[in-house]
């Protein structure tokens, strides 16, 4: 019960910021989700499809509205993992069982598979609130970041904002339709994989 008044309470916060701020309000909002701060994009993006729906919003509009405030939050959350973050783990790390090594680890991961994983996780419910920090504790290359995170953040954006054009007025019908959502994703993300690992297969072969 308590956690449906909550969400009740950010659904009416979220209605006021756009309402009132228009596509400046989902930049703003889609800001703070990706800097860490928990105000779901599932509530943000479908009911700005739901106004597009009603005629008040431009689709192309909202969907670059969310993609460049997605952006934004995550470069604040970047730059948080490159100032604090390795010197947090260093010092506090262990009390958690995290070690030097494994900050190696994860630099090293960045440095090979940074692309792809800020890409995919950005399709991702709850993880994608979150990789901006480890990337940026791992110091992945800044301009590669920030294409990726745009690009993965614009197919969120535009998924969830079609979403809310679809439900018309029962936008706020999304929460149960995310996990479907969330399967959808999940799926075309294995199928891209598979395609990937039979591409290099057949390299493989040839070469």
């Amino acid at each position: 019960m308590v956690a449906l008044d909550i969400i009740g309470n950010l659904a009416n916060f979220v209605i006021n910021i756009i309402s009132n701020s228009g596509y400046l309000g989902i930049f703003a909002l889609m800001t703070i989700e990706s800097a860490l701060i928990p105000i779901p994009s599932e509530i943000i993006m479908p009911f700005s499809g739901y106004l597009v729906f009603t005629g008040k919003f431009n689709p192309i509009l909202v969907i670059i509205a969310g993609g460049a405030g997605n952006l934004a939050g995550s470069l604040i959350a970047y730059f948080i993992g490159i100032k604090l973050g390795r010197e947090v783990i260093l010092r506090y790390g262990k009390y958690i069982l995290l070690k030097k090594s494994h900050l190696d680890w994860a630099e090293s991961f960045f440095e090979k598979h940074g692309n792809k994983t800020t890409f995919v996780t950005r399709l991702l419910p709850g993880i994608r609130t979150y990789i901006s920090l480890p990337a940026g504790i791992a110091k992945m290359n800044l301009k590669k970041f920030s294409v990726y995170t745009f690009a993965g953040s614009i197919i969120w954006s535009a998924m969830l904002t079609y979403a809310g054009m679809a439900l018309g007025e029962e936008w706020n019908k999304i929460r149960d339709y995310s996990h479907y959502i969330d399967a959808i994703v999940g799926i075309a993300i294995i199928i891209i994989v598979i395609i990937i690992i039979k591409k290099r297969i057949g390299k493989t072969e040839t070469s």
